[in-house]
């Protein structure tokens, strides 16, 4: 066993697991305990929490696991000082440092004390590269004028980079109409006004941001709510964007005569 998986909730750790199942590798699945993932619930895993983490990598160790994979989506649980164990005692003030940062600060911490540990973390688009579509346009035709809001979408990511806030924004006419927040992309799209029908969603990596972990992600249910928002299409920049289930995503965003760009 060389590879543990930190799975958190959303698509993208079930794919992994049957990926690399299927290509003879399965990796040893890790799941915190107030965050269960969409993984096959037959399949074995070791549950934890944070303030068992320092067991947790001793554990991963003795298994012979070299190599951890972060992947899903997992909200920032509290830390109970009751259930701190003797091994993760000393990890606390990292963990609660992290804990306290931005989404991309939070995740370096916790990637540099994995690599403490002599853990190497690896993407999961390292693991799986078909999960990183190829630039161009994959279905529809692209819109006339569309670089002024390329523009303007480009520029709102980097301030919102700058505050390691969120990683998509709404965008029509030049003018940015919302902006992700921690709820994530569905929550965004979900709350979209009338002001953005039409707009296009453009989703990119934050400037600077370790794609190690948290790498952006766009799949069949971003496709369908961008579709139910009655946005005109969906740009993601090539090469630091996954997309779940791309056949069904096109196939969902044809139906409604939108467009999806990869752009490079």
């Amino acid at each position: 066993m060389s590879l543990a998986l930190i799975a958190g909730q959303g698509g993208l750790p079930p794919v992994l697991v049957r990926t690399l199942t299927g290509q003879g590798h399965p990796p040893l699945i890790c799941e915190l305990e107030q965050f269960p993932s969409e993984i096959d619930p037959d399949l074995p895993r070791r549950r934890f929490r944070l303030e068992t983490l320092g067991s947790l990598l001793e554990d991963l160790k003795a298994a012979g696991v070299t190599q951890i994979c972060m992947a899903g989506a997992v909200r920032r649980p509290g830390i109970d000082p009751a259930r701190i164990d003797a091994a993760t005692a000393p990890l606390v003030p990292r963990i609660a440092a992290a804990i306290g940062q931005g989404d991309d600060g939070a995740l370096r911490a916790i990637i540099t004390l994995f690599e403490d540990h002599g853990f190497k973390v690896v993407g999961a688009a390292t693991l799986v590269p078909d999960l990183v579509p190829a630039h161009g346009m994959h279905c529809g035709r692209r819109p006339d004028g569309i670089d002024v809001d390329i523009a303007a979408a480009q520029e709102a990511l980097a301030e919102m980079g700058r505050a390691d806030l969120g990683q998509a924004v709404i965008v029509r006419d030049g003018q940015v109409i919302a902006r992700e927040e921690d709820a994530g992309t569905d929550a965004l799209l979900a709350g979209l006004a009338d002001a953005a029908r039409g707009g296009l969603l453009y989703k990119a990596p934050k400037p600077g941001q370790d794609l190690r972990a948290d790498m952006p992600l766009i799949g069949p249910h971003t496709a369908q709510a961008a579709a139910q928002a009655g946005l005109s299409g969906i740009v993601i920049g090539a090469g630091g964007v996954m997309v779940l289930d791309l056949p069904i995503v096109v196939t969902k965003l044809e139906a409604r005569d939108m467009f999806l760009w990869v752009k490079p």
